[in-house]
């Protein structure tokens, strides 16, 4: 009799382990949205900005490296055109001038270079917080349970992009 009850047991066991994935699947509806991150970067008010912001700041150093680089140059040309008729300590002087200057505006765009990336890269850093808490939000109101974007998918279909309601959140704030 228990060798019964057992396989009885055994049976049931069976059975409702494998019914079981069946129900969860049938249970769970899994909501998923889409975000276009490219369209944002280009269409948020808050990128163009930042865009702006940058560009107001490094205008200045940018203005003075494009003087510097056509010094130089005019250093250059100078020493191709009356380099055969200088003496040679002056043409030694504006050759040491020249590798002086290139120096120097190599080492100040480098610079440039390196800041503007550092702050482009805090702007970034800003909106993307923004963007993300944005995103967080629609997601949660309403009701989706996954939100990819735009590097994560290979395909969505309009119906799950929500990409103009976090613009319009966007562009609200």
């Amino acid at each position: 009799m228990e060798v019964g009850k057992l396989k009885l047991f055994k049976t049931w066991l069976i059975a409702a382990a494998l019914a079981a994935p069946f129900s969860v699947v049938q249970a769970a509806e899994v909501k998923i949205g889409f975000v276009s991150i490219a369209k944002i970067l280009q269409s948020a008010p808050q990128a163009e900005a930042a865009s702006k912001r940058l560009e107001q700041e490094f205008a200045p150093r940018q203005k003075a490296l494009v003087e510097a680089q056509k010094s130089l140059r005019r250093q250059e040309e100078k020493l191709s055109k009356d380099g055969a008729v200088m003496g040679d300590s002056q043409r030694r002087s504006l050759e040491s001038d020249i590798r002086n200057q290139a120096r120097e505006l190599k080492r100040t765009g480098d610079e440039f270079r390196e800041d503007f990336n550092l702050r482009r890269n805090e702007e970034l850093g800003k909106f993307q917080k923004q963007v993300l808490e944005v995103i967080n939000n629609v997601a949660k109101e309403e009701g989706f349970d996954l939100v990819v974007n735009d590097g994560a998918a290979l395909y969505a279909s309009p119906q799950v992009d929500v990409t103009e309601k976090v613009l319009k959140r966007l562009t609200s704030k």
